[in-house]
């Protein structure tokens, strides 16, 4: 009988900057990542929301890491 693997997940949001948004500081968003793929999570998904005119608001990363 197979095992099924378990899975666990968590999000972090990084907010974009400027006066309307819709600037990404990419190095400190870079830094966020490799903190969370030092600790054994794996980038399963990212998307930004967006605000009024379609800038960016935020970015929100989600990971996996097996249990």
């Amino acid at each position: 009988m197979d095992v099924l693997e378990k899975w666990e997940y968590t999000s972090i949001k990084v907010e974009s900057k400027g006066f309307m948004g819709g600037i990404l500081d990419i190095s400190h968003f870079d830094n966020e990542l490799n903190k969370f793929g030092e600790q054994g999570w794996e980038l399963v998904s990212c998307f930004s929301t967006t605000q009024d005119g379609g800038k960016c608001r935020e970015i929100v990363a989600v990971f996996k890491r097996r249990k």
